[in-house]
């Protein structure tokens, strides 16, 4: 990045860091950071692990978020950016800490605990009084498949994320197409909508060959076909399969969406909300609204960056459907709901209710977060 442009980033951070702070005279020195902590934890049988931060000011406001992963350095870091600096600033944090989505959510759930309001009013409203959701699926395929799209269809999801079958060798053939339509045709017997996820497992050639295989059978997307690479590549690909494509959740750098975007490969971005937050997560939907491009945030979590993930889908215009992790173990999906509570994820007829609460609109039980401590 050139040291213009980071001129100009943080510039704009403190633009708009004093248009909150207009929208909550007198809170500037309550608001104050005083305090940091990270609360690295794991889901009990799936192992799915994530890091919550906890900010606090000298007020004692809290406000929580989530990231992938952070260390002590990383937050022995953030420490020395944030403490002293009021919430407000949640604009300007440095975009290549690991802490970045995370103190962005909690940040904004302070403000929003100030103003007394969800997070989604301060971002100028709801455009949506609900949000589409999604389960992605794990397994092999054959019953252990069939069996998550089942659970997600109980659980109230009517769109669900399948992930192809691991291929045994570069450049599979026909078999394998065939083996991949049957999955998906066999899930669309219980599911109304998919997305065919490819995690980035395919060679060019077969992320081709199965885009057309599946296309008749109209997927919302085709998740990561394969890595990011040549985007004259991607571009083939999109040319020659009317498969939506869709790419994001490897991506760290903004300006990998914005060269997808301009080489007409990308109809779904994927930010990651645990890299971007939901200041950075806005930043690239904004992008893509002038390519009339949908947003389909990234979500591989905990319950903290559901809540943040809800509060950024009502914000957006071009918002299309939210990633919620559906664990399989009821042990794993209890410690979710004891965390930020029961309601939250919960997916009724495809869609999952808004937060109302002020900030992220949860409550974080702490004890949780330590009684599932990750080592």
């Amino acid at each position: 990045m050139s040291m213009v442009v980071a001129r100009r980033r943080a510039r704009l951070g403190s633009f708009l860091a004093a248009q909150v702070a207009a929208a909550v005279p007198g809170q500037t020195a309550r608001l104050e950071i005083d305090e940091m902590r990270l609360y690295p934890v794991r889901e009990p049988v799936s192992g799915r692990a994530w890091t919550v931060v906890r900010v606090k000011t000298r007020s004692g406001l809290v406000g929580h978020g989530e990231c992938a992963h952070a260390s002590s350095e990383d937050l022995a870091a953030a420490q020395r950016f944030w403490l002293g600096r009021p919430a407000t600033s949640y604009a300007s944090s440095p975009a290549d800490s690991p802490l970045a989505g995370a103190v962005d959510m909690a940040l904004l759930d302070i403000v929003g605990k100030v103003a007394k309001a969800p997070v989604y009013r301060l971002l100028g409203g709801p455009t949506r009084s609900k949000a589409r959701a999604f389960a992605s699926i794990g397994g092999a395929g054959g019953a252990e498949t069939m069996a998550g799209v089942k659970r997600a269809i109980e659980a109230g999801y009517r769109a669900v994320g399948l992930r192809v079958p691991a291929p045994a060798a570069r450049n599979q053939g026909q078999a394998y197409q065939l083996e991949l339509r049957k999955l998906v045709e066999t899930a669309r017997s219980q599911a109304a909508d998919f997305v065919l996820e490819g995690a980035g497992l395919l060679t060019p050639g077969d992320a081709a060959s199965v885009a057309a295989a599946i296309q008749s059978l109209h997927p919302l997307w085709f998740d990561e076909p394969t890595t990011i690479g040549s985007l004259e590549t991607l571009r083939k690909i999109a040319d020659e399969s009317v498969a939506p494509l869709g790419f994001g959740r490897d991506i760290r750098h903004a300006g990998v969406f914005q060269d997808l975007l301009r080489a007409g490969c990308l109809d779904v971005a994927r930010p990651d909300i645990l890299h971007f937050g939901i200041t950075g997560s806005r930043r690239i939907a904004a992008l893509a609204e002038t390519y009339y491009v949908a947003v389909a945030p990234c979500h591989e979590g905990g319950p903290i960056a559901t809540a943040a993930a809800l509060q950024l889908a009502a914000s957006l215009p071009n918002f299309f459907i939210q990633h919620i992790p559906l664990p399989a173990a009821a042990e794993d999906r209890a410690m979710r709901a004891q965390l930020a509570g029961g309601d939250l994820e919960r997916v009724k007829d495809g869609f999952a209710s808004l937060p109302n609460g002020a900030g992220l609109g949860v409550t974080v039980n702490e004890a949780v977060l330590e009684k599932y401590h990750a080592a």
